[in-house]
């Protein structure tokens, strides 16, 4: 058995001792994600006790490595002036974020004990969707009047270059006297014109920015387009507000990837940490787990229905899982290629018509070679052709109304206002299982006495 003492462990006898200086020196060996490990870890009691020792701006750094979700959770914990003095420290943009995360009632709290300033633009981000520009944005820029010159810019970044070290720097925007977006400049342009020479004489006028609601599709679409650090954010009446970075659109397009999986999986209501409180996970998965329960109930029901006939010829519950799993996987392609279309905006959810038309011809070719496959190997296993039609059969029909189905689904749930993500596998499911079983068991009941015996 090693004796190696694992980081967490260490951590914990460095907080026993409230060494400050140790700890701080320790946690800045780590790298951003050992430090989310060790941080979920520890116990809670240590957790509580690593934020009182450690420094406003050294706990913000923690914070930052850590998950949005763990961090809401740790900060919440926290009396309300240490958790203020602790986000007043972060970027503005991640600071949001945590706060998102969090119950509204401690985030109130929270805000009361903030600087008033930074209380006020969090209140402003907060309004904001978190994947549209303005939820996204960082308001870390540095913006200068037209008629300031290259003096003044080299002296305000003298002046206070401890705050500024900080900032995603790479251009400088231009604003007039009502904030409005005029121009921007790049770094080197700062290095050879004289320094008595305007801002106004040799910055690039009508810069590229975006509009403070436009959605993430529409960020993606511009740094895909425009291979840039950052794009000015402006609001109605073309006032400066912040800055996007293309960073945070990835990251922000990562999430949504990862919360989409996350749903389909059946883990509902965000993000799940093993450190989380267990009746909190457990709640998760049992809001989608007991409504699979009621969908299958509904399922089986079918198969009590024609009890009598899985009596008769017991051959045909081999097939039963066969013909709604295939028919199943074949929805949910169809499933993959909506939910992709509606997101790029190839399909809108009222072109149901043309949808179905589409995956119809899809349905017919690959429904009938995948009944004629497995009605051969039916007939071949039992050497009776009508086992092979009836079970060949149930599976072209329930691949043409899973195919079907699985194409509709998301445009008509994006149309109700539901989460295609969420809604479609559940109901899907529940569907190629029911006519599965109904086709497989109706028709065998119609063919009864060529399979009795069996």
């Amino acid at each position: 058995m090693s004796d190696t003492i694992q980081p967490w462990e260490r951590l914990s006898e460095l907080i026993t001792k409230k060494n400050n200086t140790l700890i701080t020196t320790f946690i800045n060996t780590l790298s951003p994600s050992e430090t989310a490990r060790v941080i979920s870890r520890l116990s809670e009691d240590d957790q509580r006790l690593l934020f009182s020792l450690l420094s406003p701006e050294d706990a913000a750094d923690v914070i930052e490595d850590i998950p949005e979700e763990q961090a809401a959770d740790l900060v919440e914990e926290m009396p309300s002036e240490q958790a203020a003095a602790i986000l007043e420290e972060l970027p503005s943009d991640h600071m949001v974020d945590v706060l998102g995360e969090m119950d509204e009632d401690a985030s109130r709290a929270i805000l009361a004990k903030m600087d008033r300033k930074d209380a006020k633009e969090a209140r402003m981000f907060l309004e904001y969707a978190a994947d549209c520009a303005g939820g996204l944005m960082i308001s870390e820029f540095l913006s200068y009047k037209t008629d300031a010159t290259i003096q003044d810019v080299l002296y305000d970044l003298q002046a206070n270059r401890d705050e500024y070290i900080d900032y995603h720097v790479q251009y400088f925007y231009v604003v007039d006297h009502e904030e409005k977006l005029t121009g921007v400049l790049r770094m080197h342009d700062l290095l050879f014109p004289a320094r008595k020479t305007k801002l106004s004489q040799i910055m690039i006028s009508s810069p590229l920015n975006l509009p403070h609601k436009s959605s993430l599709k529409e960020l993606e679409d511009f740094f895909d387009e425009h291979h840039l650090f950052g794009v000015p954010v402006v609001d109605d009446e073309k006032r400066m507000v912040g800055v996007v970075l293309s960073s945070d659109v990835e990251e922000a397009l990562n999430k949504k990837k990862t919360k989409t999986f996350l749903r389909l999986s059946g883990v509902i209501g965000g993000e799940e940490f093993r450190t989380m409180p267990l009746l909190s996970r457990s709640g998760r998965r049992l809001s989608w787990l007991s409504m699979n329960i009621v969908l299958n109930i509904i399922a089986a029901s079918v198969i009590a229905l024609y009890q009598d006939t899985l009596a008769a010829v017991i051959t045909l519950a081999v097939f039963l899982p066969m013909v709604s799993d295939m028919s199943g996987c074949s929805g949910n392609q169809a499933v993959a290629v909506s939910m992709r279309e509606l997101s790029l905006g190839l399909v809108r959810p009222g072109e149901l018509l043309w949808v179905l038309a589409k995956e119809a011809r899809i349905g017919i070719i690959n429904g009938l070679v995948l009944g004629v496959l497995l009605g051969c190997v039916a007939f071949l296993w039992k050497g009776n052709p009508w086992l092979g039609i009836v079970v060949g059969g149930a599976l072209a029909a329930n691949t043409m109304v899973s195919v079907l189905l699985g194409g509709m689904l998301p445009l008509v749930l994006k149309r109700l206002k539901l989460d295609p993500a969420l809604v479609s596998s559940p109901l899907l499911t529940t569907v190629t299982d029911m006519c599965g079983f109904f086709f497989v068991l109706s028709f065998a009941t119609a063919v009864m006495p060529k399979l009795a015996g069996m």
